[in-house]
């Protein structure tokens, strides 16, 4: 008799303390997942003061935006004369409007890429208004990668029209000065 009773206390025991370990194993699992979480948290918020600190070079850029935007459209304006393109019909901003409606006309005609080549080539107002633009357009992207290396801002502008257009400008400038010999 006293064998069961203590087979059966035994069991309980065994139970009881195989129900305390699993409580314990489960608690540690979900300590560490909020440890891990509250890590995140942290480093999140570490980032977001950053972010916050560098607000001061953000704001002038944000500031001094549409003196840059003119600046970029005033370079624009005499390329898109010299390939006969017209700027986007919205309500975007005209730098967009200008750079959307070059980006469009080279989707329908990749000819325009040869023509930009040639008034490169040819023209030096063109060439000198390229130039102008590339090197613009790559210290305003540099400046917001700089500040703001993983920000949503920065990619905008590198995976927009900005970075597009740069892109399209650098491939015409190095098509027109590899092919000096010619024309």
């Amino acid at each position: 008799m006293y064998y069961i009773i203590f087979t059966v206390c035994l069991g309980i025991v065994v139970l009881v303390c195989g129900t305390l370990l699993g409580i314990v194993i489960v608690a540690r699992h979900h300590l560490n997942a909020i440890e891990k979480n509250m890590t995140l948290q942290y480093n999140l918020i570490v980032k977001i003061q950053n972010i916050l600190k560098s607000k001061s070079a953000t704001n002038a850029v944000a500031e001094h935006a549409e003196v840059i935007y003119q600046d970029l459209l005033q370079n624009l304006i005499p390329i898109l004369a010299a390939l006969d393109i017209m700027p986007r019909n919205t309500n975007e901003h005209p730098l967009w409007r200008t750079l959307g409606g070059l980006l469009d006309e080279y989707a329908k005609n990749p000819f325009v890429m040869e023509k930009l080549r040639r008034a490169i080539k040819l023209d030096a107002e063109v060439r000198r208004d390229v130039s102008n633009y590339i090197a613009r357009a790559d210290n305003l992207l540099n400046h917001m990668n700089n500040i703001e290396p993983d920000g949503i801002l920065a990619a905008t502008f590198m995976n927009g029209l900005l970075g597009q257009s740069l892109t399209f400008f650098t491939q015409a400038r190095q098509l027109a000065t590899d092919d000096k010999g010619t024309e």
